[in-house]
């Protein structure tokens, strides 16, 4: 369906009642209730409809984003995303370091970008958490977090709803919240969103979890990408628990969307 209404609207030019600004927003809405997840590179709604990490795409992107876009993300409501991997170019990773408060001098700046490409070469892929980490050890910088951690707990059973309380540090001054979810994940995301969302609108766009390791004891990869206004930030948390791997991503991604 939307990719037949955003032809019809903009090819065709046809007056629609369909809001194709929720098109993202219903697709992953589907998605979700379904089980049945939204392949990367689907058109219009597909996570990488919109990302760039060629370093040709990256600089004629940030010159004019008709070269390699002919629709505006804004349209299908979502965001346009520059990727940081082997290919990128120094352009695309010169935005990325900019939009997460970084001006590394020339010398740091080949640095990163060695370091990027090292590890897009080993097959990893690079969250926007993980250019940041990277950055910050480089240009040994020191950021004050807006977002901390203090404790946790979550409840959950066969009989029982799932249910968690967490206590944060925000800007210095701790919160407690506690909410209930489907699952322990849900839960404990909620009662970080609600400690969080009260003050600071941000949603959560996207959640992956893979096992890195085998056995009931695997080590657990939990990737998310978060969204506030126009910007989308992607983080990851790795754990033997798949809550504290989930709430670690979750709080890198808040602190970098709301980085002083």
């Amino acid at each position: 369906m939307e990719e037949i209404a955003i032809a019809l609207r903009l090819m065709y030019n046809v007056k629609m009642s369909i809001k194709t600004e929720l098109l993202q927003e219903v697709s992953q809405l589907v998605s979700k209730l379904t089980g049945v997840p939204v392949q990367p590179n689907k058109a219009i709604v597909g996570k990488n409809a919109f990302a760039h990490e060629s370093g040709i795409h990256t600089h004629a992107i940030l010159k004019n984003p008709r070269t390699y876009e002919s629709i505006n993300p804004e349209i299908v409501g979502t965001v346009r995303r520059i990727v940081s991997g082997k290919h990128s170019g120094s352009h695309g990773i010169k935005k990325s370091l900019e939009d997460l408060g970084f001006h590394p001098s020339t010398e740091q700046f080949v640095e990163i970008i060695n370091q990027v490409k090292s590890l897009g070469d080993k097959g990893e892929k690079l969250t926007d958490g993980d250019l940041f980490e990277i950055a910050r050890r480089v240009m040994n910088t020191v950021f004050q977090n807006h977002v901390e951690l203090e404790e946790f707990i979550v409840v959950t059973g066969n009989k029982i709803t799932p249910t968690a309380s967490v206590k944060l540090k925000i800007n210095g001054v701790s919160k407690t919240e506690a909410a209930t979810g489907v699952g322990p994940v849900d839960a404990t995301l909620n009662a970080v969103s609600k400690a969080i969302s009260l003050e600071e609108k941000a949603c959560l766009d996207t959640y992956y979890v893979e096992a890195i390791t085998g056995g009931t004891d695997a080590f657990v990869n939990v990737e998310i990408t978060m969204r506030k206004g126009d910007r989308i930030v992607s983080s990851r948390g790795v754990s033997e628990d798949i809550v504290m791997a989930s709430v670690d991503a979750f709080i890198k991604s808040m602190n970098l969307l709301f980085k002083p």
